[in-house]
């Protein structure tokens, strides 16, 4: 019985495969062209970039190239060509990756292969390959870049991947810096594609999913953002052809940021005839930004995806957004590839886990976790490029260099990280309620390593007896008055229309809910200003105290240290006051992330601390004051928590 059962589920899986179309690969002087009954895939042998998407004869790009060359099928009589060389192509491509591999005008073209040859393997699946060596050049010629000069200083090896029955082609990047090269600095860093004029429907977030025609002038996109590792499927759909295109991430191995990572996914271009755009960032300036800078005589490789460029048809845009967050749940169980054969990309049966439990040594923690994340990533480093001005220093919210591996862990603190790649990594974690992050150093995996660290003694940090807190720590102003119009970019303004008085907080009676403002910007005085698209408020207000008025039953002595989480910051400094005593300026540790230019409710987040003499406290009403300088509406800061601690 056992022996007919899997001759069945054999004879079955045969006939499965049997009924769609082998897949084909053909080719003429400038493109190949992938194709399996379901979606025809184009690609440009020049730059690596997707000049068509097909899905059921529906061209899905914004434009299609365009060639009259004769196209001649490959077969194992005709393999192709992997030496074809011509310097020029014609067309628009519209699915592309920013660091491309057409290199600087008059430098040696890419060289083109067919990686996998279908005709070798039943027409199961084909992939191609565009790659270009950087020695001696720059490669690159995406945003922000001269395409006289390029960008930098890497090898460049660009795939698209096409399986039987697939409604979808997967593409990746091979990016390898040999020890001979000189120092590579990537730019911003994505895969972009421009949809047809169709698409109508964006479908980015639960809260950015919505009808967006070509007539809608959305004013700023920076209101589209949104957290990457939550969304592993977005894209666009139509309503009047009922078809969609997503790009799907099966992992977020390779992308920057760790969990908290609020990305650029989705807008209109603008500026050519408003098309819809779709970007897949593994690297950028936004929020704070992430680095991939690579040192001079450093050996560094990392392969960006593979991730899905996913074509479907349903009864509307949310049955089609719906289909496309299911399947993102199937690749996802389906990672790693199977296909894959880089020697850099680590197999399944390579893979490592690892798994532990928390114990929190704190009087003051909830008892259960809320949102647990842990991770394995790269330990804190010094940004190559840096050392001689700053030496900025890159942990793993800010790092694209490296691979990283999260997990939500449980309410009981236990956790499982799997699917890691061998290496040696530091253990990160945080979660809601404790203010810092857990860390551990030295974790180190070999090949297939399932490694349990048992108990973990988390130790939270604590500078004495905690007299207020205000807000809850988890990375975020989410639970502040403000935060849930964070994407209004008038919302600088409106403070003064909210708080025409300023904050004062009344520990005891006071709700952060409701009281306490999740950005501290300058007061607005003009009644006529406006934001400006991509710029926000170029106008400037008055200076804004925040006041926290408490009781103490005793005065006291010692050190007193006012602890506070940002997740955004865009300001110097703030003065304090303490019962009318200014006590100066505050000098914020990290400014510049543009968070509230645009419209976010978290970007890199880190805790500033200020101490002074607890004597200034006194018996009975004491108040605290955070004063932010007059200036620019857009400067400021953005609340995560805040906490007065005495010894």
């Amino acid at each position: 019985m056992k022996r007919i059962t899997f001759f069945l589920a054999i004879s079955f899986a045969v006939i499965a495969c049997s009924s769609y179309d082998a897949v084909t690969v053909i080719e003429d002087a400038e493109t190949y062209t992938m194709d399996n009954g379901i979606v025809a895939a184009r690609v440009s042998k020049v730059t690596g970039d997707l000049v068509s998407f097909r899905y059921k004869g529906e061209e899905m790009f914004a434009t299609a190239l365009a060639s009259d060359k004769p196209i001649e099928p490959l077969s194992e009589d005709n393999p192709g060509n992997p030496n074809w060389k011509t310097p020029t192509i014609s067309g628009k491509a519209h699915g592309y990756w920013s660091h491309d591999a057409m290199g600087v005008r008059g430098s040696e073209p890419a060289i083109p292969s067919v990686s996998i040859n279908p005709s070798k393997n039943g027409g199961r699946i084909a992939e191609v390959s565009v790659k270009a060596i950087s020695k001696g050049r720059r490669l690159g010629t995406g945003p922000g870049t001269d395409p006289a000069s390029g960008n930098l200083a890497v090898d460049i090896d660009i795939r698209y991947t096409l399986e039987r029955g697939a409604s979808g082609v997967y593409t990746y990047c091979i990016f390898n810096h040999p020890a001979d090269y000189p120092l590579g600095q990537f730019g911003e860093a994505r895969y972009c594609a421009k949809l047809a004029p169709e698409f109508d429907w964006m479908s980015v977030d639960k809260d950015v999913d919505f009808y967006y025609p070509t007539t809608h002038n959305a004013g700023d996109k920076y209101v589209y953002t949104a957290v990457q590792s939550e969304n592993p499927a977005f894209g666009w759909s139509s309503t009047t052809k009922n078809v969609g295109l997503f790009f799907i991430n099966p992992s977020m191995e390779y992308m920057s940021g760790g969990p908290t990572k609020v990305e650029f996914m989705g807008h209109r271009n603008t500026s050519r005839e408003a098309e819809g755009c779709v970007l897949n960032y593994w690297r950028s300036s936004h929020y704070g930004g992430a680095s991939a800078s690579i040192a001079e005589g450093e050996e560094w490789n990392k392969i960006i995806g593979p991730f899905l460029i996913y074509a479907n048809a349903g009864e509307g845009h949310d049955a089609i957004y719906a289909d496309a967050k299911a399947r993102a749940v199937k690749e996802q169980q389906k990672w790693p590839y199977k296909w894959m054969s880089d020697p850099n990309y680590s197999k399944a049966k390579d893979r490592c886990s690892v798994s532990g439990r928390f114990a929190v040594n704190d009087s003051l923690f909830y008892g259960t976790f809320a949102n647990l994340y842990v991770g394995l990533a790269h330990s804190e480093y010094v940004e190559p490029g840096t050392e001689n001005h700053g030496q900025r220093m890159i942990g793993w919210q800010r790092d694209a260099k490296h691979y990283q591996f999260w997990t939500v862990g449980n309410e009981d603190g236990s956790f499982l990280i799997d699917k890691v790649i061998p290496g040696e990594y530091c253990l990160y974690a945080f979660t809601d309620g404790i203010l810092g992050e857990y860390v551990k150093a030295d974790v180190k995996l070999e090949k297939g390593e399932k490694l349990n660290l048992g108990t973990l003694e988390w130790i939270p940090v604590r500078k004495g007896e905690q007299i207020w807190e205000i807000g809850i720590p988890n990375r975020n102003g989410s639970e502040f008055y403000g935060a849930d119009q964070r994407r209004d970019p008038e919302l600088p303004i409106k403070y003064a229309v909210y708080f025409p008085e300023d904050i004062t907080y009344t520990v005891g009676s006071s709700d952060f809910a409701k009281d306490w403002f999740f950005i501290q910007v300058p007061h607005n005085t003009d009644p006529d200003v406006k934001p400006l698209p991509f710029f926000g408020i170029r106008a400037n207000g008055n200076a804004t105290p925040y006041t926290v008025k408490f009781n103490m039953d005793e005065s006291v002595s010692g050190l007193a240290t006012v602890r506070m989480a940002l997740c955004g910051v865009s300001s110097t400094h703030l003065t304090v006051v303490v019962n009318g005593n200014d006590l100066g300026p505050w000098k914020l540790l990290q400014t510049g992330d543009n968070v509230i230019v645009r419209h976010g409710s978290h970007g890199i987040w880190h805790e500033e601390e200020f101490s002074f003499d607890a004597g200034l406290l006194q018996k009975g009403e004491n108040s605290i004051s955070l004063i932010l300088p007059a200036g620019e509406l857009n400067s400021g800061i953005v609340y995560d928590y805040l906490r007065l601690e005495i010894s």
